[in-house]
């Protein structure tokens, strides 16, 4: 991989790149910036504030990925963790891994996040039971469920903007 030397620009958020830049650089710088907006201390205030992020990261696997934004009280990202590694169509979620996932980093509150390799991010009933039991075993520790986003190269969707959750 090669690197490039990025150099701020005039303008406020641009950027200019001083050798050849390739598609896959591109997605890589691409990806490297979406892990920088979900950084520890950012506050997130709706769904669609991260969603771009969140396809940036994981839509381009071959494989389901599901991961947890980790937050604390005020919903300021602790952490973006991926946690399980799945195959084309699904992962096994652990409810128990996840409760000690959010204890280990203090967690006030969750946004359950995983990918779909098929591109189309409609919740399967699957998706939907797993949400309300990962929801059950974090109420039981004080931690909050506010989401699960369900990531496609198709965009992104908010189970708890359906009213699933």
């Amino acid at each position: 991989m090669r690197l490039h030397k990025l150099k701020a620009s005039d303008s406020t958020g641009t950027y200019l790149v001083e050798s050849p830049v390739t598609e896959t650089d591109i997605l890589l710088m691409a990806r490297q910036l979406a892990s920088l907006r979900l950084r520890r201390g950012r506050a997130l205030t709706s769904p669609k504030e991260v969603f771009s992020h969140l396809q940036a990261l994981l839509a381009d696997y071959g494989h389901e990925v599901f991961a947890l934004l980790l937050l604390d009280s005020r919903h300021r990202v602790i952490a973006f963790q991926e946690v399980f590694r799945g195959t084309l169509d699904g992962a096994s979620v652990y409810p128990r891994e996840v409760v000690k996932i959010a204890l280990e980093h203090n967690a006030a509150a969750v946004i359950l996040v995983h990918n779909h390799p098929s591109g189309d991010p409609e919740p399967s009933q699957a998706d939907i039971k797993l949400t309300r039991s990962l929801q059950d075993a974090l109420n039981l520790v004080g931690t909050r469920t506010l989401d699960h986003i369900v990531v496609g190269h198709e965009g992104c969707l908010s189970l708890a903007e359906r009213g699933l959750l």
